[in-house]
């Protein structure tokens, strides 16, 4: 996904810059190019569905520009406001918004309304087939199951957004929210087969961070309204910008240290424990810093089993915790004088076959490579 997105010129497809005070306040910038998938996430209420509005025309931020290939949509200085019905815009509602009084096949052809009523039904029965929907055209919402309903949804926006030779750009505000898990995973797998087929740029937004990562080249951490960071889902969870970043993208295992030796040894001084890194990460010995560690850059071993990587920064201390999903089991470990534990994945087969259990005492080692500094 990454490598199409790479060669994709931006400048030919959608790039959004909203900024104001009230009512809901923004400060978001972000682009996105055909073919590309960008994902916003953050919390309830920090303005993702807003900027989605924005770009559908639906509402208007005080300042900024929103533009399309050649296409300029909005442009407050200009005062130019291309109406919601004159942008190529398809958009997936969590709840389907569906018409209830028309057939599947229908509602699709809603999309695409500028070609004339027979070729509208043809294209549109043609989408529901590429959504698996062939065979369902004559019925109706209350005949379809919760995912059948959103794949008509999906195939209505994705036959506006490609309906003419105009820049389209396909809207998704939290698609797979309002149905069951393994429907959802169907759809995620349905989304990321046909993304590979368009030419479009899509904009996910989601509270779910597992999904923004399957899906997303790249995704914009939003809070309050305002841009924290934006790039690939690895880099913000391995390198996030600030502890706020951190935060919402979930990371648990944040700390405050100060950077110690030189260029050649850097350290980091962290609750009487010297810890290797990598780099100073832009800072210079003597700065306090936050640090952060993603849970894969943690490896748990039994004291009396040592491993190759024990001489990497150990730490030692007592499992309070061990909260199996599934195949992996969650471990929190508390640290022997450290407040904050670690929280970190681990096989459960490894956690089984070690005897592992809350009380044991157990060793891990943060891996060097994947110690993150950020300001403090």
């Amino acid at each position: 996904m990454a490598e199409r997105a790479d060669r994709a010129d931006r400048a030919d497809g959608l790039r959004v810059l909203l900024q104001q005070q009230a009512p809901i306040p923004l400060a978001c910038q972000f682009d996105c190019a055909p073919g590309e998938l960008v994902a916003l996430v953050g919390p309830s209420g920090s303005g993702k569905t807003t900027v989605l509005r924005c770009i559908a025309g639906l509402v208007h931020a005080q300042k900024g520009h929103i533009r399309c290939g050649e296409a300029s949509w909005f442009d407050a200085a200009a005062r130019h406001v291309r109406p919601p019905q004159q942008r190529r815009v398809g958009f997936v509602f969590q709840h389907y918004a569906l018409l209830p009084h028309l057939s599947a096949l229908e509602n699709v052809a809603l999309g695409l309304g500028e070609l004339p009523p027979v070729a509208r039904l043809e294209r549109a029965a043609e989408w529901l087939a590429r959504v698996h929907l062939a065979g369902l055209e004559q019925r109706k919402p209350a005949a379809l199951s919760g995912g059948q309903q959103q794949r008509v949804a999906l195939a209505r926006a994705l036959a506006r957004a490609t309906a003419s030779n105009n820049s389209g750009v396909l809207l998704l505000d939290e698609p797979f929210a309002a149905v069951d898990q393994v429907t959802r995973g169907k759809l995620r797998t349905e989304l990321a087969r046909l993304r590979h087929e368009l030419d479009i740029p899509m904009v996910l937004v989601t509270h779910d961070l597992d999904e923004a990562r399957q899906l997303a080249d790249r995704m914009v951490v939003l809070h309050r309204g305002s841009s924290l960071q934006e790039g690939t889902p690895e880099q913000l969870l391995t390198q996030p910008r600030n502890p706020a970043v951190a935060r919402l993208m979930g990371l648990t295992n944040l700390f405050s240290g100060v950077v110690a030796g030189n260029a050649a040894t850097p350290q980091l001084h962290w609750n009487g424990r010297r810890l290797s890194i990598v780099d100073f990460c832009g800072f210079a010995p003597g700065d306090a810093v936050s640090w952060v560690i993603p849970p894969e850059g943690v490896l748990l071993h039994r004291p009396d089993r040592p491993s190759q990587g024990d001489a990497e920064n150990p730490v030692t201390g007592t499992l309070r915790e061990t909260l199996r999903l599934g195949s992996f089991t969650q471990v929190t470990l508390e640290i022997f004088g450290e407040p904050q534990p670690l929280t970190f994945a681990v096989s459960t087969r490894a956690i089984e076959r070690n005897g592992l259990a809350p009380g044991s005492i157990a060793s891990a080692t943060l891996l060097a490579q994947r110690i993150h500094l950020m300001p403090a």
